[in-house]
């Protein structure tokens, strides 16, 4: 029978080191089959990515973005996922939109921090006040329990608004002072010109990229790629699609290798010094949606029993 997860009742009892732990073994599995295909009329757009993993199933993340519902105070973004069986075909779940996105993107950067960032990490700094911002507060909140977090954004207003959200967390006035302060920065940011900028960065630093997803973003310089050791969720979602990596390399400003590792290679997650400074670029793709979808399906199955 094909189950139904919202997104309050389909939280309850997720973790977000248990999502890590779950994306690890995803990633030991043979690696996906990963389709995406948009439906455009006028500034509406239908997007369907779909991802199939042998001994885990199929995943298709259906969503409608139409920019015009904002001016009748209605969501921008609608969808679901639908989870088929491995072995039969099935429909076995249908999985609220938000709660696979939220938990999917802000668990891929995690998973990365948790073996690239010093274990020892004080200081979070999160760079762009918005929904993804708020999931990685909570996601790194329980990686790092003792963490303090500081939030930077270009409106006074939305930080302002985010601090109120999350207990604890300061306003930085200045972003590259606050880079500068960190152990750990993790961007979410809509920008199309690099924000941070990499003679801001300092030795041992982690720096967590997820908000540039098209051809023209950039959330960081050429500076910021090449102080670094860079390693990317996946080298097919990211290398040839994204700004971040795409400009670089048809610059010439970097090679392909300087890509350390994607997640099918994950025993090189790891720091060869406590001074080098790692990035991450978060790419998503469906086979993420898929891993999560099946963990939240599984944690939703245990609390049934």
């Amino acid at each position: 029978m094909t189950v139904m997860i919202p997104f309050a009742e389909g939280e309850v009892g997720l973790d977000w080191l248990d999502l890590t732990d779950a994306l690890a073994a995803g990633h030991a599995r043979p690696k996906g089959s990963v389709e995406d295909v948009f439906l455009y009329r006028d500034h509406d757009t239908l997007l369907n990515r779909s991802a199939w993993i042998d001994g885990m199933g199929l995943a298709v993340k259906c969503a409608t973005v139409f920019p015009k519902n904002k001016e009748n105070g209605r969501p921008m973004i609608h969808g679901a996922v639908n989870l088929f069986a491995d072995t039969t075909g099935e429909l076995e779940a249908i999985l609220d939109f938000h709660l696979v996105t939220k938990w999917k993107t802000a668990g891929d950067s995690l998973l990365a921090a948790r073996r690239l960032a010093r274990p020892d990490s004080k200081r979070i700094l999160i760079v762009g006040a918005g929904t993804v911002g708020r999931s990685l507060w909570q996601a790194y909140g329980a990686a790092f329990p003792e963490a303090s977090f500081t939030i930077w954004n270009r409106s006074a207003d939305g930080a302002a608004d985010f601090a109120a959200d999350c207990p604890g967390v300061t306003i930085a006035p200045d972003l590259e002072a606050a880079v500068g302060e960190a152990d750990i920065v993790t961007s979410a940011t809509m920008t199309t010109e690099p924000i941070l900028k990499g003679e801001w960065f300092q030795p041992g630093q982690h720096i967590d990229l997820i908000g540039a997803y098209r051809p023209d973003m950039r959330e960081v310089d050429d500076t910021a790629l090449l102080r670094s050791r860079v390693f990317v969720d996946s080298t097919n979602t990211t290398m040839d699609h994204i700004g971040e990596l795409k400009i670089p390399l048809a610059e010439n400003v970097i090679e392909r290798d300087h890509v350390v590792a994607d997640y099918y290679d994950l025993s090189a997650f790891q720091r060869t010094s406590d001074d080098e400074i790692t990035l991450f670029k978060n790419g998503g793709g469906a086979h993420l949606d898929l891993m999560t979808s099946r963990y939240i399906l599984d944690v939703w199955k245990g609390r049934q029993s």
